[in-house]
């Protein structure tokens, strides 16, 4: 349907200006009845948009800032591929006492979320010890070596506690922060984890022991190589990655 949807969302909307920062989607500014929002626009299904949507509002309810979906005048969640959401100000994270904060949120994420049901179509890392496919990770595209350093990796987390997970905050893109808040946004990586993967973060902000670091480090670096494979950011992440 394209932007075209975005009339279902009432005759005072406009589209603004293309934003920064959008891969798998088109993002851009609007406004929807006078209010800044964000409309993104990509090919997820309907069973993907609804889980992110129901986990937003979620969140929207336990407390933390996160992108709200806005309905449109029929009170659906999104259309034709599209979602508008609140839109949310502040600046990147850049002190160590903003990763510390940041670190704060991520584990308000993982209490309010234990339980949640696993996002269409993906695989927790665990999974992918056996599984070989999960939404964009094809463990068959990699090297059998590879494969079995990431295997390794992941084996370590077997047996842990599982919630959602943001899938990629230590990206600065990716937070927002004012005086009094720090917000998580684009859930594009969100799934069902070990919350491990959400806490590597700049100056170890999470406050990981060593051992416990190096278990998060290695099983998120085996995880962007899977997710990413096979540019050039997927090869690097793979050489971090110890050989068996």
């Amino acid at each position: 349907m394209g932007w075209e949807a975005l009339e279902q969302w009432g005759d005072d909307v406009t589209r603004i200006e293309p934003l920064a920062g959008g891969v798998a989607n088109d993002v851009w500014s609007v406004r929807v009845d006078g209010r800044l929002a964000v409309g993104r626009l990509g090919a997820r299904s309907e069973l993907d948009l609804a889980w992110e949507a129901d986990l937003l509002r979620h969140l929207d309810r336990a407390g933390l800032t996160v992108p709200v979906p806005i309905p449109t005048t029929a009170g659906r969640l999104f259309a034709g591929g599209l979602v508008v959401t609140t839109y949310v100000d502040g600046g990147p994270p850049e002190t160590e006492s903003d990763w510390r904060r940041v670190a704060d949120t991520l584990r308000q994420l993982h209490r309010v979320t234990q339980g949640w049901p696993q996002r269409p179509g993906w695989r927790s890392a665990t999974d992918l010890l056996h599984a070989e496919v999960g939404t964009r990770i094809d463990l068959g595209a990699m090297p059998p070596e590879g494969v079995a350093r990431c295997r390794a990796a992941w084996a370590r987390l077997v047996g842990r506690r599982t919630c959602v997970v943001h899938g990629n905050p230590a990206n600065p893109g990716n937070v927002r922060i004012t005086a009094d808040r720090v917000a998580l946004i684009d859930w594009d990586e969100a799934h069902v984890d070990v919350p491990d993967l959400d806490l590597v973060l700049p100056h170890n902000a999470a406050g990981l022991d060593d051992d416990a670091h190096d278990i998060a480090a290695q099983a998120s670096a085996a995880w962007e190589a899977a997710v990413c494979w096979d540019d050039e950011y997927a090869v690097a992440r793979l050489a971090q990655v110890r050989p068996v």
